[in-house]
């Protein structure tokens, strides 16, 4: 299946271990669609929680389209998430556990022109944590470079 990705929170990757994902459809305006289409979203600060059996997204940054001919919404407004009972279930059980998180981890357009966003639960990374990914991310990047310049 063919996607187009808008935005994706590379710092997710870096701060989180991602146990699981999920894919969620979300409620949006007019002209908060075609923001998306343009890539004016920020996902850094961006986080979802489980109320009264629904799922919202919070702190997700959409800029409001410069040519919308009507008043645009609030850039941070509280969005809702489209996912199925059975998996609302599921993250509320995952969600009680302690360290645990819900965060967008990138926003995409499907074949059908319907955008969704992927979420992740995520476990806190330590800092030493941090630091043996990155220090294994450089020794990676090392051992490609010298099979390149072999060949």
């Amino acid at each position: 299946m063919a996607q187009k990705i808008v935005a994706k929170n590379k710092k997710a990757f870096h701060d989180y271990h991602i146990d699981q994902t999920f894919e969620a459809g979300m409620v949006l305006n007019g002209p908060e669609v075609k923001s998306l289409r343009a890539g004016k979203v920020n996902l850094r600060d961006g986080y979802a929680q489980v109320k009264d059996g629904e799922v919202f997204l919070y702190n997700v940054h959409i800029s409001p389209y410069s040519f919308a001919t009507h008043v645009s919404p609030d850039p941070l407004r509280v969005r809702k998430l489209l996912l199925n009972r059975q998996e609302i279930r599921k993250l509320i059980g995952k969600l009680h556990e302690k360290g645990i998180a819900l965060i967008p981890l990138k926003i995409y357009f499907i074949e059908n022109g319907k955008a969704k966003v992927e979420l992740g639960l995520a476990r806190g990374k330590k800092l030493y944590d941090k630091r043996a990914a990155l220090k294994e991310k450089q020794t990676n990047r090392e051992i490609e470079r010298d099979m390149r310049n072999k060949m």
